[in-house]
């Protein structure tokens, strides 16, 4: 295997490790954001006691926001990983590895120049050969990190243990009374 292939490899093991990443990032998005508005929803019929009719947008209103969510940050991600549909290329994934790696910046850019070019000469495909070997030893994966989806943790966590509270502290009627309320939205309740 030639060198030139094995740039075009990192490159793909790149890509996959940033739509992993984001993939990542947004099942704590989808199960953070979704939690919370299913608490705004609950609170909101729990306090206001909603007629049907409220209660049935109410419900719906949670349905397309829980598929919004589910679509951007979980169906998304994953079309993009699995090539589905079309997501960053080259060119894209050579800028943010410049922007990590400095000594990489615009040289790596500069190589798919180079190989995208339709004349190739001995002195172009040297270069090329020898560009390829220079970023060989570079860990283009490193460029993304898994670690930095922890500052969006909390917002996985804080309906979490507002569930967790309700339930250690007895109240949990609180959230199901609300929750059958909605769920049987047709029905009125006294």
């Amino acid at each position: 295997m030639n060198n030139q292939s094995i740039i075009f490899q990192k490159l793909e093991l790149f890509i996959k490790k940033f739509y992993t990443n984001e993939l990542l990032k947004g099942i704590i998005f989808f199960v953070g954001l979704g939690l919370l508005y299913l608490i705004f929803t609950l609170f909101v019929e729990y306090f206001l006691w909603l007629k049907p009719f409220s209660r049935t947008i109410l419900f719906y209103f949670f349905i397309l926001i829980e598929f919004f969510l589910l679509f951007r940050y979980i169906i998304y991600p994953l079309l993009k990983l699995f090539k589905i549909s079309k997501g960053i290329d080259y060119k894209d994934a050579s800028n943010i590895i410049g922007n990590h790696f400095t000594d990489v910046s615009d040289k790596l850019t500069n190589f798919l120049q180079l190989t995208a070019s339709q004349n190739k000469s001995e002195l172009l495909l040297a270069s090329i050969e020898q560009k390829s070997r220079t970023f060989q030893p570079i860990p283009f994966a490193n460029a993304i990190n898994f670690s930095s989806n922890k500052k969006y943790l909390p917002l996985a966590i804080i309906p979490i243990l507002i569930f967790m509270v309700f339930y250690i502290s007895g109240k949990e009627q609180i959230l199901s009374q609300s929750f059958n309320r909605i769920v049987h939205y047709k029905q009125q309740f006294v």
